[in-house]
C-alpha cells in the first residue's frame, strides 16, 4: 500500500440533498410498520390473557424505543429517559425505582471511577507509561502487541471505551507522525488500537457500563450480580487474548511480510508532547507517584470486599476524594467533575429502568419463550444451541443498537429469563451475552472508539472498506473465541453455563 493509497477523506460530510421521496425513507417506515405490528401481536397476547397489563405496556415501549435508537435523529440517552418516563407514567416500574436507579451504587462507583480516571490523566501517567514501554519495540509486532499490553492496563484506570480512546489518540497521532513513511503499519494501528480497546474492556467490571447493567439485571433475577473479582477472574483471560487476537489479525492483514519484518525504532521523544508539561522520562514526579498509590489501593481494595465488605461505590469515591484532594491528588475536584460523562450515567439510569421493568413484569420471560421455545425442542443439544444463538445475536446486535449499554439491557433480560428452561446457568448466558456485544467493528458509528480512529484531516485512521475486511475476518473467530471460553475455560473459573 502506498502513502497515496492510504490517504483518507475527512471524516466531515459534505451537504447532501434530501432523497427523492420513497427511497431511503422506506427502512424507517418498514421497521416501524413491521413494530407495529409486533405491537398488535403483543395485544392480541395481552387479550389471550398470556401478558399482563405490565408486560404488554413494557415491551410496546421497548420495541419503540429500539425503533427511535436506530432510526430517529435524537441522542440515545433522550431516548432512553423518555422510555423511562413513559414506564412510570404508564404503571410497570415506580417512581422510587425511576429515580432510585439514579442513586443506585454503580452510578456513585463510575462517578468515583471517573474522578479517579481525571486525577491519574491529569499528571501525564498514561503518556510515561506509553513511552516508556513502546519505545523498547524494535519491529512492528512487538510494537503492536506492547501497545495492548498498555491499553489493557487502561481498562482498570479509565472506566469507559470512550474515555480510553480519547487518551489514547494523542499516542496514536505521536506515532503516526514517527512512522509517516511506514502507512501499512500506521493503518494496522489505526485499526488494531480501537479494537483493543473495545476487546479488553471485558476484563474489569468497570470496563464499559453494559457490564453494570448486567450485574444489575442478574442480581434482579438471581438475587446476586457480579462481584469485582468475579468479573476479573472471568474477564481478563478474555480480554488478554481477544485483545492479542485483535492486534494480530490487525497486522497481518494491513502489514505486508515485508513490512512485519523490517526493524524500527520509537524515540522517547515522539511522546513529548503528548503530555503538555510532563516531562515522559526520568523519576516519576509527585502528583504521579501520589495518584499511582491511590489507584492501587481502590483496586485492592474492590478486590477484598469481601475482608473489609465496603461496597465499591465507597471505595470509588474515598479514592477519588484521594486523588483530587489539595496538595495531594493529580487535579482539583472541580476540574475533575467537568470530565464526567453525565449524559452517559443518566443513559445507564434510564436503561437499567427499562431492563428492571422487562424482568419484574414478566415481559423478557413472555418474549424470551416466544424465541427460544423451539430450541427447547432440540433435547441435549438445546443448551449449546442457545449459548450459539446468544453468542451471534450478541455479536451481530451492533448492527442495530449503537449503544453497548442500550444492547445489555435489551438482551440481558431476555437471555436471564430463557436460559433456565434450555439448562443453562441464567449469569453464564448474560456475561456471555455482554462479552459478545463487546463486539462493534462492522462500521465506524458501531462504538465510539471506531469512530475517533476513523480517517480525517487530522487522523490518520481507516477508511470503511477497511474496517468490513477487518470484520469479515474477526467476527467468526470471536464467535468461536466466545465459546472456547463459555464451554471450556469459564468452567474452570467458577461459571459453569451448563451442569
Amino acid at each position: 500500500m502506498t502513502a497515496t493509497e492510504f490517504r483518507t477523506v475527512p471524516r466531515r460530510r459534505p451537504a447532501v440533498p434530501p432523497p427523492p421521496a420513497g427511497r431511503t425513507a422506506w427502512p424507517p417506515l418498514l421497521a416501524a410498520l413491521a413494530g407495529v405490528l409486533v405491537c398488535l401481536s403483543f395485544l392480541a397476547a395481552a387479550a389471550a390473557g398470556d401478558l399482563s397489563r405490565e408486560a404488554l405496556i413494557t415491551l410496546v415501549v421497548f420495541v419503540a424505543a429500539i425503533w427511535m435508537w436506530v432510526f430517529a435523529p435524537v441522542a440515545d440517552t433522550y431516548v432512553a429517559l423518555g422510555a423511562a418516563v413513559a414506564l412510570v407514567v404508564t404503571g410497570p416500574i415506580d417512581t422510587e425505582t425511576f429515580t432510585g436507579t439514579l442513586g443506585d451504587s454503580v452510578i456513585w462507583l463510575l462517578v468515583g471511577s471517573f474522578l479517579i480516571a481525571a486525577a491519574v490523566t491529569a499528571t501525564g501517567l498514561p503518556a510515561r507509561i506509553a513511552a516508556r514501554v513502546l519505545t523498547i519495540a524494535r519491529t512492528p509486532r512487538q510494537l503492536v502487541h506492547l501497545l495492548t499490553a498498555v491499553l489493557l492496563v487502561t481498562t482498570f484506570a479509565i472506566p469507559a471505551t470512550s474515555g480510553r480512546a480519547a487518551l489514547a489518540l494523542p499516542v496514536f497521532l505521536a506515532l503516526a507522525e514517527v512512522l509517516r513513511h511506514r502507512p501499512q503499519l500506521v493503518l494496522a494501528l489505526a485499526v488494531g488500537i480501537p479494537s483493543v480497546i473495545l476487546f479488553s474492556a471485558v476484563g474489569s467490571l468497570l470496563g464499559a457500563g453494559a457490564h453494570l447493567i448486567t450485574s444489575e439485571i442478574v442480581a434482579t433475577v438471581t438475587g446476586e450480580g457480579f462481584h469485582f473479582v468475579q468479573w476479573l477472574i472471568l474477564g481478563l483471560p478474555l480480554a488478554v487474548v481477544w485483545s492479542h487476537l485483535a492486534a494480530e489479525i490487525a497486522l497481518a492483514l494491513f502489514a505486508d511480510r515485508a513490512e512485519r519484518r523490517t526493524p524500527l525504532r520509537v524515540p522517547t521523544a515522539a511522546f513529548a508532547e503528548v503530555a503538555p508539561g510532563n516531562a515522559v522520562h526520568g523519576p516519576l514526579s509527585g502528583p504521579q507517584r501520589r495518584v499511582l498509590i491511590v489507584l492501587a489501593a481502590v483496586v485492592v481494595l474492590w478486590c477484598t470486599e469481601a475482608l473489609h465488605d465496603i461496597d465499591p461505590a465507597v471505595v470509588a469515591v474515598l479514592g477519588a476524594l484521594a486523588a483530587t484532594a489539595p496538595k495531594i491528588g493529580g487535579t482539583t475536584l472541580p476540574a475533575a467533575a467537568k470530565t464526567i460523562p453525565w449524559t452517559l450515567l443518566l443513559f445507564m439510569a434510564a436503561t437499567l429502568c427499562l431492563g428492571i421493568a422487562l424482568t419484574t413484569s414478566g415481559a423478557s420471560a413472555w418474549l424470551g419463550g416466544l424465541i427460544f421455545d423451539p430450541v427447547r425442542s432440540l433435547g441435549p443439544a438445546a443448551a449449546t444451541v442457545f449459548l450459539v444463538l446468544t453468542v451471534v445475536v450478541s455479536l451481530m446486535a451492533h448492527l442495530m443498537i449503537q449503544s453497548r449499554s442500550a444492547r445489555s439491557a435489551v438482551l440481558v433480560p431476555l437471555i436471564v429469563a430463557t436460559a433456565p428452561a434450555v439448562g443453562v446457568d441464567a449469569a453464564a448466558a448474560a456475561f456471555l451475552s455482554t462479552a459478545a456485544a463487546g463486539y462493534c467493528h462492522t462500521m465506524t458509528s458501531s462504538a465510539k472508539p471506531m469512530a475517533v480512529f476513523a480517517g480525517s484531516d487530522t487522523v490518520p485512521g481507516f477508511r470503511s472498506g477497511h474496517l468490513l475486511r477487518y470484520s469479515a475476518v474477526l467476527a467468526p473467530l470471536s464467535v468461536a473465541l466466545l465459546l472456547a471460553f463459555a464451554l471450556w475455560v469459564w468452567p474452570h473459573l467458577g461459571l459453569t453455563p451448563t451442569p
